[in-house]
């Protein structure tokens, strides 16, 4: 590792202002200026937290907010997808059931131990208090294929799987009598989005099958909320955006015969001074080119991440 330069996000130390805001009658957005945010429903008889945090400990600052607004018990934790950074936390909650969609269960079963390894070494800030962790992997105890409604008293909520996109067990969580959504990473917002397990061909189809269900307001996977239909738009838009533009540049350069290193320096070229300003992207590039030339060449499924894997691939594009 010494002899290359280091994950770009290993050299990010510096602690984000967190947020808690209620963006409708039901619910609320904790979000930390870029970091992974969490989505909590506050029912009328229980809560549901959909992303946990990285850790136990950091879920409790989750848990003391809504602590803060809220008695009733916190019933269930959403997984929205299988990354560590989103589901490390959830024991923290103490949560009857713990729901996540089939697909999402099969990657956890098939990568979580190696994913695990892999995230936690890329950016060790976003794991804080690694310890608390419990030794295993974060097990769904309930699983659903398509789409599930849970009633929290008379507040309906539809858990979703609109189609593939960051990863293919990608679940959104949708209040339709508020018309308040909580999309995971599907949807970023001022946030380079992480594409390493992505599916670069279905995201921007399965970003109009929300932008369908007509969200008024919206927690995104990273960045601040998104508190009117202007801003939910363009959130949707950019995110579109990013996952186009990568994937042409991408495809530009594998029909011109390039490696992956070619292609990669001109689509970090091309992006940049669009792009360059958003969060993480220095950190994510490397791996969406590197998922991207995969999909567009021999890989229609993503390739499992390991340490290993992540510190060969960031030698090859950044050594």
């Amino acid at each position: 590792m010494t002899a290359t330069k280091t994950f770009a996000s290993q050299a990010d130390l510096e602690e984000k202002k967190i947020s808690f805001t209620q963006i409708s009658e039901h619910a609320w957005a904790y979000t930390a200026e870029g970091d992974p945010n969490t989505g909590v429903i506050i029912g009328d008889d229980a809560v549901l937290v959909a992303d946990t945090q990285a850790t136990p400990a950091m879920a409790q600052d989750v848990i003391r907010r809504i602590r803060e607004v809220t008695d009733k018990p916190i019933r269930y934790v959403l997984l929205t997808h299988y990354h560590a950074v989103r589901v490390l936390g959830a024991s923290a909650y103490g949560a009857e059931q713990i729901i996540a969609s089939q697909d999402t269960y099969d990657l956890i079963v098939e990568r979580g131990e190696a994913d695990k390894a892999s995230e936690i070494g890329r950016f060790p800030r976003l794991f804080s208090n690694v310890e608390t962790v419990p030794p295993g992997m974060t097990w769904p105890t309930m699983t659903f294929t398509g789409r599930m409604t849970l009633w929290l008293g008379k507040l309906e909520v539809q858990l979703l799987q609109l189609g593939r996109g960051h990863t293919k067990g990608d679940t959104v969580a949708w209040l339709p009598g508020e018309g308040a959504l909580l999309s995971g990473d599907l949807v970023e917002f001022g946030a380079t989005p992480y594409a390493g397990d992505a599916y670069f061909k279905d995201w921007p189809e399965t970003l109009r099958r929300v932008e369908a269900l007509k969200p008024q307001v919206l927690v995104p996977g990273r960045g601040a909320a998104l508190t009117t239909p202007q801003e939910v738009a363009q959130g949707l838009a950019e995110t579109r955006q990013f996952i186009a533009d990568v994937y042409a540049s991408v495809q530009a350069g594998v029909a011109a015969g390039q490696d992956l290193n070619a292609v990669y320096r001109a689509t970090y070229a091309a992006l940049k001074p669009k792009y360059g300003h958003w969060v993480i992207f220095d950190h994510c590039m490397p791996f969406d080119v590197t998922r991207c030339y995969d999909e567009a060449t021999q890989y229609a499924d993503p390739r499992i991440w390991t340490a290993e894997r992540d510190i060969e691939m960031w030698k090859a594009l950044e050594g």
